[in-house]
């Protein structure tokens, strides 16, 4: 990649971001389809004077990841409708000295599921109720799918079914429900957790498809047990890639090469 005058920056700020697989997936993508742009790391503590900067700086975008993901929301220009529901955005498109903030983690897991099953009137058993479940619900909502939501948090969890209109279980008990779909939007099965799963093995034959977010390790153990349960299963690094598909294409509009960005995207995975 050559940098000079003429290359239009663009970023991923939050804290920590050196673990980040962004750059390599986006810098990657712009190098197969010859943009002169570049997408660098910014360790962001200071929202509001970020912002500014980018403003200031002319970068023509930036994906915003924890903790920043509510916390730029006074400080944005526009907002999605669609991220002004999830009240969080992982997007910033830049514009004339505006900024306008955009959510593509619902895309990213409706892009996922789509591989494996029609949205569109199916049922889906959603784990947790943290940001991800958050996107994810309203984007499978966006959808026209109907959802069920289990956690372990009996406040947190009621308080996003009430959100999204839908009914709420006790994590212990989402092993009894069947559905279309089983999404685990929680951290369980992350490493140095890799042998812990959100429900019993036994249930994961009630599910048609099971879509893990957790992509370190790739194939969590939640994955494994679910094939071998004979249901269809989706990678974390799926939501990962279509998101950043989704903000490669608002930012450019073109085409996201997504053979690239998950090559990418796996040769950063830990080994």
């Amino acid at each position: 990649m050559t940098i000079d005058g003429r290359t239009e920056i663009y970023g991923i700020i939050g804290r920590p971001v050196a673990h980040s697989l962004s750059p390599a997936m986006h810098n990657a993508a712009f190098a197969a389809l010859g943009l002169n742009k570049a997408y660098l790391p910014f360790e962001v503590e200071d929202v509001a004077g970020a912002l500014t900067g980018l403003r200031a700086l002319g970068i023509r975008g930036a994906s915003v990841t924890i903790p920043h993901k509510q916390t730029v929301l006074p400080y944005l220009d526009e907002i999605d409708p669609v991220a002004a529901k999830i009240r969080a955005v992982n997007t910033l498109v830049v514009s004339g000295g505006k900024l306008r903030g955009l959510n593509t983690d619902w895309l990213g897991a409706n892009r996922a599921l789509a591989e494996k099953l029609r949205l569109g009137g199916s049922r889906v058993l959603l784990l947790g109720a943290g940001g991800s479940a958050r996107a994810i619900g309203f984007g499978l909502l966006e959808a026209g799918a109907e959802i069920v939501i289990a956690s372990r948090t009996p406040e947190k969890g009621q308080a996003l079914a009430r959100a999204l209109g839908c009914p709420w279980l006790p994590l212990a008990e989402a092993g009894d429900h069947r559905a279309d779909a089983l999404v685990n939007a929680t951290s369980v099965g992350m490493d140095p957790l890799a042998e812990t799963m959100p429900v019993r093995k036994e249930a994961l034959a009630r599910f048609g498809v099971v879509m893990d977010i957790v992509y370190a390790p790739l194939a969590t153990k939640l994955l494994q047990e679910a094939a071998a349960a004979g249901c269809q299963t989706i990678d974390g690094l799926s939501m990962l890639l279509y998101q950043g598909a989704a903000q490669f294409e608002l930012w450019t509009g073109q085409t996201a090469p997504l053979a690239v960005m998950r090559e990418a995207l796996l040769a950063g995975l830990p080994q």
